[in-house]
């Protein structure tokens, strides 16, 4: 019962975190004041779940425990001199907390406004990302700062100072008028796209996969499609979530294995996506306005295009990468692109395109070098890189995944087969 009860209360959380912030933002009307209330409820969760049980509605239970966290610590902090301040405020968050069920259709509104708000102008867009990350996914900080390729100590300060800017600031909890929307648009879909990549590749625990994040990411891109419909980058980003979720029932094998993109079972790929996110990507080229996610889109609608492996059209990916590489010039981008040289000059030529690409703290780089050298028969070179990109990798799957490479490099079959 305990056992059972305690792995609820880590499932809520990952899965309700940033909805439970949500909230609680817009009952507290502070940012700050609601994640540790979150926080909070959360470890009376561990307490109390395996003693009373699950409760029916666990985020329910979560918001509305959270709440009165909250207000306690306003009574026992406020000052004689500030209560007729905080008065207001305690009747607003003492009102009945709505249960917030499964399918409450606020819910993605109030995860709409925390994402505009803590994306204001006012901070600069490193930190309007991060900080979104950590509230409305409930990325930890290590996680955000792989995501950024940053230390976890240079990421934790800038969530900080990202916070009190917003308390300080005053900065409204709201979805901005249309004309403002613009200048916040662009962190926005940073925050979005990273929340699906989180939960399309995990960068910690032991499963490759966060299909909470993924999901979650996806409905936010529904939304934001409909807010601003005429924006052909919001189209684009929704097409290339639709188009790489369409793959994720053949990414893993039966054992749990990842499977990489050649090696999978394209009927296994979700047909419904692949049409939904090709279509989206026709209405981009039909409006003649490239951004960096409606690229992505056509890169991974041309993989959906081919029945095989051996029937993608890398020439045409190649030219999409160039592109790419010049709207959104990134080390990340660079390496994607050494692949695609690869598999049309050849893995000598990929190799050479990944001289001088820089990307420290991620298992990326020396992953795409270890496939290459192990393409050249140099087993011995592929099998260290294979090691390094296993020891960069904080996902236990992918690091399995890697290791697995490695002894294949090293086997005789596996030398022989480059």
């Amino acid at each position: 019962m305990a056992a059972g009860a305690t792995a609820d209360v880590e499932r809520v959380f990952r899965e309700q975190y940033g909805r439970a912030v949500a909230v609680l933002v817009r009952v507290l009307g502070d940012v700050d004041t609601a994640e540790e209330a979150v926080q909070e409820a959360f470890l009376t969760a561990v307490r109390r779940w395996p003693v009373d049980g699950v409760p029916p509605s666990p985020v329910g239970w979560i918001v509305t425990t959270a709440r009165n966290r909250a207000v306690d610590r306003w009574r026992r902090e406020s000052t004689r001199d500030a209560r007729h301040a905080e008065a207001a405020r305690l009747h607003a968050a003492l009102q009945p907390v709505d249960p917030v069920p499964e399918d409450d259709p606020a819910v993605p509104d109030d995860r709409l406004r925390l994402i505009f708000t803590c994306c204001h102008p006012a901070l600069a867009l490193p930190a309007q990302v991060a900080l979104t990350l950590r509230l409305l996914g409930g990325l930890t900080t290590a996680e955000i700062a792989h995501a950024f390729l940053v230390p976890e100590a240079t990421m934790a300060q800038r969530l900080v100072r990202a916070k009190a800017k917003i308390r300080d600031a005053r900065i409204p909890y709201r979805v901005p008028a249309e004309a403002d929307l613009p200048e916040r648009l662009r962190a926005v879909l940073a925050v979005v796209y990273l929340v699906f990549t989180e939960g399309h590749t995990a960068s910690s625990g032991d499963r490759p996969v966060r299909d909470d994040l993924a999901h979650e990411a996806i409905r936010l891109g529904r939304l934001l499609a409909g807010l601003v419909p005429a924006e052909p980058e919001v189209t684009g980003l929704l097409a290339l979530m639709l188009l790489t979720e369409a793959r994720r029932p053949a990414r893993v094998g039966p054992d749990g294995d990842l499977v990489p993109l050649a090696e999978q079972d394209r009927s296994r790929w979700d047909r419904a996506l692949v049409a939904e996110g090709q279509e989206l990507v026709r209405r981009c080229l039909r409006r003649g306005r490239p951004g960096p996610y409606q690229v992505q889109a056509a890169i991974s609608a041309v993989h959906a295009d081919a029945a095989t492996a051996a029937g993608t059209d890398w020439q045409q990916i190649l030219v999409l990468y160039d592109q790419l590489l010049a709207l959104a010039p990134s080390p990340v981008v660079a390496v994607n692109r050494a692949v695609a040289v690869a598999e049309v000059l050849g893995p000598a030529a990929g190799l050479a395109a990944l001289d001088g690409v820089d990307l420290p703290r991620h298992s990326l780089l020396p992953a795409v070098r270890a496939d290459l050298l192990r393409r050249l028969g140099r087993a011995t070179e592929a099998a260290a890189a294979y090691e390094a990109a296993a020891a960069l990798s904080g996902n236990a799957t992918e690091r399995a995944f890697l290791l697995r490479r490695q002894a294949e490099a090293l086997s005789p079959s596996g030398a022989a087969g480059a």
